[in-house]
């Protein structure tokens, strides 16, 4: 009966961390973040601190994305605004933090969280599967 309990909670365990989602073993260990054909692969420290926490803009036109693209560190427990702009309806998600917003073409669409779960997590455009950035929080 023992070594029932001891498999059962081997197996419950190692279902919970298969299923944990938004980081990836590759990025986090410091190997380069996945790239996309549509984005840019540079590092971009261009993401603004303001005074409500940090601001990453982002714009999609014509397939291409341009602004805070790449990887963009961001402080644990930063508050952080991601602002989208694309030229065709879309979703945006954040992997890890589980968010999405919908894009209406040529208006920024604006997701806000506490970037309180360290790790990689991409930042991606549902329909197209375009990465737009991968979030670095430490």
């Amino acid at each position: 009966m023992t070594h029932r309990r001891l498999l059962a909670a081997l197996l419950v365990g190692g279902l919970l961390v298969a299923g944990c989602a938004g980081t990836d073993p590759d990025t986090a260990a410091g190997s380069p973040a996945p790239s996309s054909t549509s984005s840019s692969s540079s590092s971009s420290p261009a993401a603004s601190p303001t005074e409500d926490g940090q601001r990453i803009e982002v714009e999609v036109a014509g397939g291409q994305v341009t602004g805070d693209t790449g990887r963009v560190p961001v402080a644990a427990g930063e508050h952080v605004t991601l602002s989208i702009t694309s030229d065709v309806a879309d979703e945006v998600h954040v992997h890890g933090y589980d968010l999405d917003a919908e894009l209406v073409p040529g208006t920024p669409a604006e997701l806000t969280f506490d970037a309180t779960i360290p790790g990689v997590f991409e930042v991606e455009l549902h329909e197209s599967g375009t990465v737009l950035l991968t979030l670095q929080v430490s």
